[in-house]
């Protein structure tokens, strides 16, 4: 007997009992993809604020959220971790794994190589036989690892890639059949751009920044022996960053980021008269190559241009922070409600003493019944340039 949970986890993960109080509503219409857990944010800096990152100051985790801000980094090179518990109003043995780095190349200090790696573990499956008794349990899984470059262009802006290979194991065969089951393989690329500018406002000089990243622009995956192919969660990001200084060493930092699906929504079979026309658009579907995907994406919703629109999910994000050594933040996200209707709030605080910084988070849902509300995320970073520096001075 085979099984292929892909599609019901992604499902549980993402949306989780907010589908219930959706599902009876004709304009629910959320975009479906595989290896959703490639689109939750890893780090708790870029969670605490609404998940932003685009045009944020430089850091270890920029791999996820724009990896071209690598070449404005400070320190020639840093390391992250950071482990996201997840769903714990559902379970308690869902979580993210990621570890990020980069490193500063050349004599110009104009540009960066980068890595990082992501292990999302579902936990332990009970299998079950007829009659309700467990016969077993597996462990599925989802991973990725890439490598990205960026390079300063000019003094202001700069441009970066990354190359990604995904693997995604949701299946498993038990031993009482003859079919073995696979986990689904993709590869994808990243491209991003970030613009870094420091205008002149009264007599204070700010720092204003824009990025945007096309992220996971990657072949299919498909489950269940192929008859179950799935676009990646190709993302277009787009944000902006203002940061103030409101006195000596006090800074305050205002963003915003915009998010959209580059994925053609799967076909309803209420959009369609008959059901031949609905197998045939679904047929159409399945077949569609991810580039046409993307450009699909902006023009196939069924309800126009009220329904693209609803498409695009928002981030507002607010950092202070004192001499680059005390950080509070704050952020809401916000999506639609008949896109997946995740809603919530983002706290959280971070403290850097020298080469080490902890950063952590605290999620609050606002959609009832949210299986996001009280989700903690925490990340340790290090300074490897600092840590170098004080090791020299040991000697």
């Amino acid at each position: 007997m085979r099984k292929i949970f892909s599609f019901i986890i992604a499902s549980v993960m993402l949306l989780g009992s907010s589908l219930l109080s959706m599902a009876q509503k004709n304009e629910f219409n959320p975009i479906t993809t595989g290896v959703t857990s490639l689109n939750i944010a890893p780090d708790a800096r870029g969670a605490s604020m609404g998940d932003i990152g685009a045009a944020t100051e430089p850091d270890e985790n920029s791999q996820y959220w724009n990896p071209s801000k690598y070449a404005f980094a400070y320190s020639a090179a840093g390391v992250s971790l950071s482990y996201t518990p997840w769903l714990r109003k559902l379970v308690n043995d869902i979580a993210l794994l990621n570890a990020a780095g980069y490193w500063k190349i050349g004599s110009g200090d104009n540009q960066a190589v980068s890595a990082s790696l992501r292990y999302f573990s579902l936990g332990e499956v009970n299998l079950t036989d007829g009659e309700g008794n467990v016969t077993s349990s597996i462990n599925p899984y989802e991973m990725s690892v890439d490598l990205g470059y960026s390079r300063k262009l000019s003094e202001s802006f700069s441009m970066g890639v990354a190359l990604r290979y995904i693997y995604s194991n949701l299946g498993f065969s038990d031993a009482s059949s003859s079919e073995t089951t696979k986990g689904a393989s993709a590869f994808a690329a990243d491209i991003s751009g970030f613009l870094n500018t420091y205008p002149i406002i009264g007599r204070n000089e700010c720092q204003w920044a824009f990025g945007w990243n096309i992220s996971n622009i990657g072949t299919k995956v498909t489950y269940n022996g192929g008859n179950d192919p799935a676009f990646l969660p190709t993302n277009l990001k787009i944000g902006t960053t203002f940061t103030f200084p409101l006195a000596d060493y006090h800074n305050l930092a205002f963003s915003l980021d915009l998010n959209k699906l580059l994925v053609p929504a799967r076909p309803r079979q209420a959009d369609y008269e008959d059901q031949q026309s609905y197998e045939e658009a679904l047929q159409d579907w399945k077949d569609m190559s991810p580039i046409s995907g993307i450009f699909k994406s902006f023009s196939d919703a069924p309800g126009g241009a009220k329904e693209e629109l609803r498409e695009i999910n928002y981030s507002l994000g607010l950092e202070y922070n004192y001499n680059h050594q005390f950080f509070l933040r704050a952020g809401y996200y916000h999506e639609n409600e008949y896109k997946g209707n995740r809603q919530y709030f983002g706290l959280g605080a971070g403290f850097s003493l020298n080469v080490v910084k902890l950063d952590a988070a605290y999620m609050i849902a606002t959609a009832q019944s949210s299986p996001l509300d009280q989700t903690l995320r925490f990340t340790l970073s290090f300074d490897m340039n600092g840590i170098r520096d004080m090791l020299g001075g040991r000697r």
